[in-house]
Parts: structure tokens; sequence; C-alpha cells
């Protein structure tokens, strides 16, 4: 087909679609609790004390606590055995409560207040377990700290523990929220479904003229009208030289007549994400963007192909940059070529660990959930990036949506 041949009307395009949330089943109190139990078991065999969990996506993983990260530390403390602990403001300790699924106490501290030394006090409340003191005579409590948290944060409690070890919970953190649940894949699929509607909508209402910022506000139209309750949760719309540069420019330019055209988007679910880029012509595709579309494609598909259970991530990375760089791209991360890593972990956060990149050597275990996105580059022409992702299952990789059939075809089934 050729994109943008009687292009539909925006209006007339928001009418076809549906919200598509209406049968989702949300994260349970019982998954909620199930998490906390298997990052406790995790701590002690990383021989942690306990965990503080910072607002955001960690907090939200583990509690069911949604509260957005500030200057105010909020916060959770969770233990290697016992109920977890919250610290917050005490002006929001009704707020607070109201958001919490798993319920626990909850500590406050006033304005004039520190809330490291608050954190201090109840880490100091709980007891060095037998593991860390079999480590040496001289064992210090370990308190791992959510990578995301803040610096001030982080140093503010370092600071009121002097006789406490802070370490990084990544392996607590990351360790858990790498293998999904059925229920946080089923969220993603959705999701998924959802920004691929979008995705068709958005290529019926291409026309010459028209600017990235008029195409981003249809698909944020788009996905508040599929269901997405905050509408786009990101937008990069490009055309034409423009789609070189993953991330976009500065001052993008309007679409023309035989542009390429790279749309990445998505929303989000219940706080789990879609990501999903297509690239097509506006018109009619000359030989170099076919030839290089298509060699995308091998790229992508020699990765999910490389995507096995027990291969590390860097394998996968490896699988699509050999493509590439057997076509005389690269090597490497040079230009033209692939500058980035082949894919990222998705879930709450829309970058996760683990990553399809060659220093992460992490194995590919059932639950993990990838994109697959390994962009060719060449800056003066154009660029062309296929993203879709897929998840790992007992006898390996499974799409979430199925990469584009051709340049032509952006949104047929290819696999």
């Amino acid at each position: 087909m050729t994109i943008g041949v009687g292009g539909v009307s925006q209006q007339a395009a928001l009418v076809k679609l549906a919200d598509m949330t209406q049968d989702i089943a949300p994260v349970t109190q019982a998954e909620f609790s199930q998490r906390i139990e298997r990052a406790q078991q995790l701590m002690q065999q990383q021989g942690l004390g306990a965990i503080y969990v910072n607002a955001g996506t960690n907090l939200y993983y583990f509690t069911g606590t949604r509260w957005f990260s500030s200057e105010r530390l909020v916060g959770a403390i969770i233990p290697a055995k016992g109920e977890v602990q919250y610290v917050a403001p005490a002006f929001e300790l009704d707020t607070l409560q109201g958001y919490m699924t798993i319920k626990g106490p909850v500590h406050t501290w006033h304005e004039d207040q520190s809330p490291y030394e608050l954190v201090a006090k109840i880490v100091g409340q709980i007891p060095l377990e037998t593991a860390q003191k079999e480590q040496s005579v001289n064992a210090q409590f370990k308190l791992g700290m959510d990578e995301s948290t803040p610096f001030f944060i982080t140093d503010g409690i370092a600071q009121a523990l002097p006789a406490a070890q802070c370490v990084s919970a990544k392996a607590v953190t990351a360790g858990c929220r790498m293998i999904k649940s059925a229920t946080e894949i089923a969220l993603m699929q959705r999701a998924m479904n959802m920004t691929l509607e979008v995705h068709k909508a958005a290529a019926s209402i291409l026309v010459e003229g028209i600017t990235t910022a008029e195409v981003e506000d249809f698909i944020d139209r788009a996905h508040y009208a599929v269901g997405a309750p905050k509408g786009s949760y990101f937008c990069i719309v490009l055309f034409g030289e423009d789609t070189a540069y993953p991330h976009g420019v500065k001052s993008p330019k309007s679409l023309e007549r035989n542009d390429t055209v790279l749309i990445d988007t998505g929303c989000q679910l219940q706080g789990y994400n879609s990501d999903i880029t297509r690239t097509y012509v506006f018109g009619d595709a000359n030989p170099r963007q076919r030839q290089l579309w298509q060699l995308e494609q091998a790229a992508q598909l020699a990765a999910f192909d490389a995507a096995q259970l027990g291969a590390s991530c860097a394998s996968v990375d490896l699988a699509a940059r050999k493509v590439l760089e057997t076509a005389g791209f690269g090597p490497g991360y040079a230009v033209p070529g692939l500058p980035h890593r082949t894919g990222h972990g998705i879930g709450l956060d829309i970058h996760e660990w683990p990553y399809l990149v060659l220093n992460d050597l992490t194995p590919l275990a059932m639950g993990m959930c990838f994109s697959n996105e390994p962009m060719l580059c060449v800056p003066g022409e154009f660029g062309i990036r296929h993203e879709d992702h897929f998840y790992m299952t007992g006898t390996g990789p499974k799409w979430f949506t199925e990469p584009a059939l051709s340049i032509d075809d952006p949104f047929g089934l290819a696999y």
C-alpha cells in the first residue's frame, strides 16, 4: 500500500477507536505480598538486613503504594524478616494510608525534623540476623538502598546510620522486577495492543505539510480513545532526514512526499508501559529506503532468534549487530550503523533491567520482557527503527506485537 493516499480525517480516525481496557485484571494484593516475600528471600541470600525503597516505581511494585518522588522523603523499609515500615511527612499520613495496598505502620516526621534520623531509628530496631553475623565477627547491618533514590536521601540516610553499611539494593529490586508475572505480561500485552491500534490510526491521517506536533497531538488523543488514562506516555515523530537521530532533533521538519516516517510512542496501563516504533515511507519508497528497511528487519529478527533461554543479553545484541556489520555498517556503535543497545527491559519503567547490550551478561530467563530495536542510523539520509517487544516463555521468546511485514505494509504479520 502507499501511505498518505486518500488520508483519513483526524476526527474520522478517532471515531474508529474504542476503549480496549474494559476487562483488564489489576495486580492483586496477594501478588504484592508475594513480591515482598520474594524480596525478603533475596535479602537473606544477599546478607541484607533490610532495603529502603523510595517513592516511585519500586515503592509501587512492592507495596502497591503510588507516590511520586519529591524533595520530601516518602518510602518504605522492607526488613529481611517482618512487616513493611513506611516513612512519610506527618501531614501526608491520611493521604498515604489511602493509597497503601500492603498495610504497615507509618512513621511520620514534621517539617522541622530529620526524616533520615527517623529511618535510622527504624533500622536500628531491626535485629542483625545470624546470616549476617556469620560473615564476620565485626559484621555491620547492611541496608540496601533503592538504586533510584535521589542522592540527597541516600546520603542523608548514610550519615544518620554511621554504624551500618549502605549498599545498592539492585540485586533485590532488579532481581524481583526483571521477572514478570502472568498478570504483568497481560497488562503489557493489552497496552501494546492499544498502542499498535494508535499507530495504525496515525498512519491513516498523514498528509503533506502536517507537522510532528500535530501528529503527536493526534496520537495523544488516540491513546485516550483506546483507554489509556493519561494518553501518550511519550511520543517521538520524525520525518525525512530527522529520522536518522534516535530521539529526534531540536527543530523537526514537516512532512513531505516520499519522506521516511518514524513514529515511536507508548502509553501506560495500570502503570505498565507499551513502546512501539514503526518506520515507513509517506508516498513511494525508493530502492535505498527499501534496502535499509529490509536490513533493519533482518537485524531485528536475528535478535529475536538469538533470544533463547540461558543465552546472555549480550549475545542478543551481538546477533543484531552482526547483521548490520556484515552489510558494511558500524562497526560497533559507529554510525552509519547501530549507535545504541539493541533493547531494554520494560515494565513499570519504560527502560529497566536487564538490557540487550554487549556488557550485560545476564542470562535470559522465563518472564523477562524486552524491546527489540536495533536501529539503523544513516546521518544525512534517514534512519530505520523497527521496535517490537517480546517476553521469554518456557520455550523461548514470544512477541507482544508482531513485527512489520514490509515497508509497504508496516502493520502486517511478519512472524
